[in-house]
């Protein structure tokens, strides 16, 4: 592999924000002039120019709400980005498969279950890097039926952590005392 000069880096960013503004975003409603675009817009998609007016409207939208979002971005957040993208281009062919089905199988998951597992990524990267790594080694060595009962059980203890606790007392709601109303006096025979 040879390496990258500034130019190129900077035109595989660009065709990897036009990649990521296309998966990720909703479609458009009507088609967006290349003059209604900010000139600093036109600028970053210098390269779809030429074929703006052939694309799909909804590709129209993405490419400019995507380079509004790269124009947004902090300098750090756009750091994130290309190291990202160069991981991303270091990957396999097949490697990269994998990953989008991965996608798409957690935004098939209920909106419950992405959350918990944003949670769980939340917590483990909490941990400090020698953990982290000493858990991938320890993932790594197991075979896949012992990484898929790891994951049952990981997945069941979190079910059993969620779900009320039979066994836990619940406080009795307070209630006002009645007293109890008097018996009346027993019936007294005249004689």
């Amino acid at each position: 592999m040879r390496p990258m000069n500034d130019r190129t880096l900077t035109a595989r960013l660009r065709r990897a924000l036009l990649t990521l503004v296309l998966a990720c975003t909703a479609p458009a409603l009507q088609a967006l002039p290349w003059d209604e675009l900010s000139p600093e817009q036109q600028a970053l998609l210098e390269a779809q120019r030429a074929q703006w007016h052939e694309l799909h409207e909804d590709q129209q939208q993405r490419l400019a709400l995507g380079a509004q979002r790269w124009l947004s971005m902090s300098d750090a957040q756009r750091g994130r980005f290309q190291e990202r993208y160069q991981r991303w281009q270091a990957l396999e062919p097949e490697q990269r498969q994998l990953l989008a089905e991965r996608l798409q199988q957690f935004r098939a998951m209920p909106p419950e279950e992405r959350r918990q597992m944003r949670e769980r990524l939340r917590r483990f990267n909490a941990l400090p890097p020698e953990q982290r790594q000493e858990l991938r080694q320890r993932f790594q060595r197991l075979s896949p039926e012992e990484r898929a009962r790891a994951l049952q059980r990981m997945q069941e203890r979190q079910r059993l952590q969620e779900r009320p606790r039979l066994y836990e007392r619940q406080p009795m709601p307070e209630r006002p005392v009645q007293e109890r109303p008097e018996a009346p006096e027993p019936l007294r025979r005249s004689g």
